[in-house]
């Protein structure tokens, strides 16, 4: 290839990647109108779409290098089809980085290395719930590639190679100059998205490097480990002691962030727990140790480390215990209400590997509830928050005390959809119309209204559910803690603080005075601070050592930090931590007044020791996680194992499962047991459980497989258990009566078959098993009336016909 060809060659590459960059700035332009027609506050528009088109050009500058030498070797082989590799490639990256701004609009954060913590379903649950699916929405992932295409047509022909070199050296001497001297051009907000997300993996894989388990070591084996009494009793000057064991019930809301509560930012909304607070233990300083709900469990109950992507996802789960566990081995029933799947986020293994004693979620619900209507994608989380508490206080009502009940709403959370929404829309409209003390404008309102009403029907759902409460015999003995998981995420944030500035609430009646505290402290102190209380004040079990992430609540009225907390915004990042009166965020220092509003400084001396703290936080968060050092596995109390596996059996599941998900690793299972391979079938099941212990089809399949080898003891043990999680689900009711018909045991089938038919579990062969054990045990009339009632639904079924013969003979 001669000189001028390969000249002609770079300058037609040239041509795409300035294409590809003035793509890029009208995706920028189509983020910064969407944001001002939402009624998202853009300080100075102009100025932050001129940082955005700063990084876009940055973006591009980087791409245009790694792409150039194939674009060269593609053009060196003299092919017809060159030039198409590449622009393919820029075809797709144009595409990605459409999505990814998609993405942080709805979230109005930038997609990262939390996007490797999220399995496909769980980004497929969260995705669908967010967005409103119709072919407006894929129109854009169509206009923006063809746009670049148009665009390196036009200015291939318009603009000749002297220009376009001009046009480029002047373009990149401005932006290299305006990238140096002004550093707020490199904020999260103005970042090309394709860049941060490149980035912010490429930091995730660095950290993951330097904090694997080789290179970690510590003096002290458990460094977390330390005497009970540790952790001082801070709570009991506030209480009234009672001989009798207190129940606990802590309130986990959705969303719930401090700037919705009280005198705050976004008040007026909230009106029952705003009554609350001059009622209560209220720490107005109060933050989430994560930015998202993965966080919130193991924070709040176990005061636990985060992992690499989140405690939860660990496999398998590092010895530990929580308030659960501990309160149980102390005589408490403990429960856990939720109106999704408990499989979300995990939460179900940690929730059993603490031997919790009842899990409650969208499986057992039942026809007396009302689910949330579907959104136009047919995706609904489940139960909205009156139903979950509705729920909770059907429940406790069969349990004898002391309890702890742990209640995890929902309706706060994109799509924000709830029964009687127009309602409350209403109640919003009077609000904003009468009440003259919101700082909030009426635009702003009108811009959020679905999730305005979202949380008054949160709060009004939380105060059915306490009024109902205060009616039972035990209310005068309970302990209420509220606190929020996370701010919710739509409505624009006022600082990097606010996202995890989350309100605490332990209110009683067995109060002797309510208190607000300025000081700081973090879902982490919860946990550490109940079980003091409990522990020296009450007949409990006493724990010689703990191994918590911090030393419990601060007590004290003026404003301070008494605490270190890193703070896990996505799934695998912790770039976030509050240090004293500073908080720290990717690189950025701000100062923390006593009203927690921040001011961004500089600092030297203070950023390098915050930065040095981080640095030994994460290496002991590495530590205690991948070595499994938090605590002693004699110090446990409870801890439930999960299915453990030989060598052999690991290397046959890794051949098996390789790219499968559980649903097409439940479809393996299943042809392995068909074929007579029950215990290879058995093995992927237990694979599947230790993930997803509430999968229903899986269990049932362990147990027919059981059954099939005739170990009828086991599989009626882990059929019976399906029932226990599932109760409406009708396959486990089927083989349990398959089982006790084998077995002879008529009496159990028919009881069984009573508890289906007690849920409205509706299956014709049901009837059929019914009506067979009833033959069988000689109770003729009750076998007639169960086949009677099949044949008023279906007259014509010939087995329904036959069996009503055999009755009659």
């Amino acid at each position: 290839m001669d000189n001028n060809q390969q000249l002609k060659n770079s300058f037609n590459y040239g041509y795409l990647c300035i294409s590809m960059l003035i793509t890029f700035w009208f995706i920028s332009v189509f983020e910064i109108l969407a944001k001002i027609y939402t009624g998202i506050e853009i300080p100075i528009t102009t100025i932050a779409l001129f940082y955005k088109l700063i990084n876009d050009f940055w973006a591009v500058f980087i791409i245009s290098a790694l792409f150039l030498p194939l674009y060269l070797a593609l053009h060196y082989s003299q092919r017809k089809w060159k030039d198409i590799p590449v622009k393919i490639i820029f075809l797709l990256i144009i595409i990605g980085q459409f999505a990814l701004t998609k993405y942080h609009l709805t979230t109005l954060v930038n997609l990262g290395a939390d996007f490797l913590g999220y399995s496909t379903s769980d980004m497929y649950t969260t995705v669908t719930a967010s967005e409103s699916f119709s072919i407006l929405y894929f129109v854009p992932f169509i206009l923006f590639p063809l746009l670049f295409w148009g665009i390196n047509k036009l200015i291939s022909k318009k603009i000749n190679s002297k220009n376009l070199i001009k046009i480029s050296g002047t373009t990149a001497v401005i932006c290299l100059g305006i990238h140096f001297f002004i550093p707020n051009v490199s904020e999260p907000q103005f970042q090309n998205k394709l860049a941060y997300f490149t980035n912010d993996i490429i930091r995730f894989q660095e950290d993951k490097k330097q904090f694997s388990a080789a290179n970690l070591s510590y003096k002290k084996e458990y460094p977390l480990l330390k005497p009970f009494s540790a952790t001082p009793d801070v709570l009991a000057p506030f209480f009234e002691i009672k001989d009798e064991k207190p129940n606990i019930v802590m309130i986990i809301v959705e969303g719930l962030g401090d700037e919705f509560i009280g005198k705050n930012e976004y008040r007026g909304f909230t009106p029952y727990l705003d009554s609350l607070i001059p009622k209560s233990l209220y720490w107005e300083n109060f933050v989430s140790n994560a930015g998202r709900t993965f966080g919130a469990l193991p924070s709040i109950l176990g005061s636990l480390p985060y992992g690499e992507k989140g405690f939860l996802e660990m496999k398998p789960l590092p010895a530990h215990s929580s308030l659960i566990s501990i309160l149980k081995s102390n005589g408490y029933n403990t429960a856990f209400y939720c109106g999704d799947e408990s499989s979300f986020d995990h939460r179900i293994n940690f929730l059993e590997y603490n031997n919790i004693d009842n899990v409650i979620d969208i499986n057992k619900f039942g026809a007396n509830y009302q689910k949330t209507k579907e959104n136009a994608e047919g995706f609904s989380w489940g139960y909205p928050d009156a139903e979950i508490f509705k729920k909770t206080l059907s429940e406790i009502d069969t349990k004898k005390g002391p309890r702890l009940d742990i209640v995890m709403t929902l309706t706060n959370h994109e799509p924000f959809n709830f029964p009687e929404k127009q309602e409350y829309l209403k109640k919003v409209d009077h609000i904003i119309n009468t009440n003259k003390s919101l700082k909030v404008s009426k635009s702003e309102v009108e811009t959020y209204k679905d999730i305005y009403a979202s949380l008054l029907y949160t709060d009004h759902s939380i105060q059915k559910f306490m009024e109902s409460y205060a009616k039972r015999p035990d209310y005068k003995n309970t302990i209420f803690v509220i606190t929020g998981d996370h701010r919710l995420i739509p409505i624009a944030q006022k600082d990097k603080l606010c996202r995890f500035h989350v309100p605490l609430y332990i209110y009683s009646p067995m109060l002797k005075k309510a208190q607000t505290f300025k000081s700081v402290s973090s879902h982490w102190d919860i946990t550490p601070s109940l079980l003091s209380f409990l522990m020296n004040n009450y007949k409990m079990n006493k724990l010689e050592k703990t191994a918590w992430m911090s030393s419990g609540l601060d007590t004290v009225k003026r404003f301070r930090n008494i605490h270190t907390i890193p703070i896990m915004q996505n799934k695998g990042v912790i770039n976030e931590l509050i240090y004293k009166d500073y908080l720290y965020s990717n690189g950025d220092l701000f100062k923390i007044n006593e009203n927690f509003e921040t001011t961004k400084i500089s600092d030297s001396d203070i950023l390098k020791t915050i930065e040095d703290t981080l640095l030994e936080t994460k290496k002991l968060n590495a530590y205690l996680t991948q070595k499994n050092k938090i605590i002693p596995k004699s110090l446990l109390i409870y801890s439930k194992a999960s299915f453990e596996f030989s060598k052999e059996e690991l290397a046959f599941i890794k051949k098996e499962t390789k790219g499968l998900n559980n649903d097409k690793i439940f479809f393996k299972a299943r042809d392995l047991a068909f074929n007579s391979q029950r215990k290879e079938a058995r093995l992927l099941c237990n694979y599947i459980l230790n993930e997803l212990p509430n999968y229903a089809d899986v269990r049932t399949l362990k147990g027919r497989t059981l059954a099939w080898d005739k170990d009828y003891k086991n599989a009626e043990k882990e059929l019976l258990e399906v029932i226990k999680r599932t109760p409406f689900y009708y396959d486990s009711y089927l083989a349990l009566m398959d089982i006790y018909w084998w077995t002879n045991q008529d009496q159990k089938g028919i009881e069984i078959a009573k508890k289906a038919l007690k849920n409205e579990v509706k299956n014709p062969e049901l009837g059929i098993k019914l009506a067979k054990a009833y033959q069988r045990t000689n109770h003729i009339a009750m076998a007639n009336k169960a086949i009677d009632s099949m044949l008023k639904k279906d007259p014509n079924n010939s087995e329904y016909i036959k069996l009503k013969k055999e009755l009659k003979q």
